[in-house]
């Protein structure tokens, strides 16, 4: 891992803590054991503000390219569970995925369990988008 642990940014990281009290209760087995996991990252995560936010790391709104097992290469945006959008690719942070992604950065390998076993993910590129501004433009 590129910078030893996960790295979230402060308001990142308050927001997981709340949702994660109340996801812990998702009746998917294998979405709470990501969840759970995702939880036990959090405890030893590199919390920073946002202007020391490393551009490389995965956070909300990243568009990240990433390869599953050496032969799958995949491209997905990281949001919110409110801005979920499989058809725009966007994947909530409640997903197997999600929860697999927040705080790793560009280069970075992990396993991680999915509902069809354990998947290695290697994180090819990290790009930011401020999902929200345009969001709130389009209402």
């Amino acid at each position: 891992m590129k910078y030893g642990n996960i790295t979230i940014e402060k308001k990142d990281f308050v927001y997981l803590k709340s949702i994660l009290k109340v996801a812990g209760f998702d009746n998917n087995r294998e979405t709470r054991d990501s969840l759970q996991k995702l939880e036990s990252e959090l405890q030893t995560a590199i919390v920073v503000d946002e202007q020391e936010m490393p551009e490389d790391v995965i956070r909300f709104n990243s568009k990240i390219s990433l390869n599953i097992d050496g032969n799958q290469k995949f491209e997905v945006q990281l949001v919110k569970p409110a801005l979920k959008d499989l058809e725009k690719n966007r994947i909530s942070i409640l997903t197997p995925m999600g929860s697999a992604l927040i705080g790793y950065a560009k280069g970075d390998q992990l396993m991680w369990k999915f509902p069809n076993g354990l998947k290695k993910i290697t994180i090819l590129e990290v790009a930011h988008d401020n999902l929200y501004a345009k969001e709130r433009l389009a209402v």
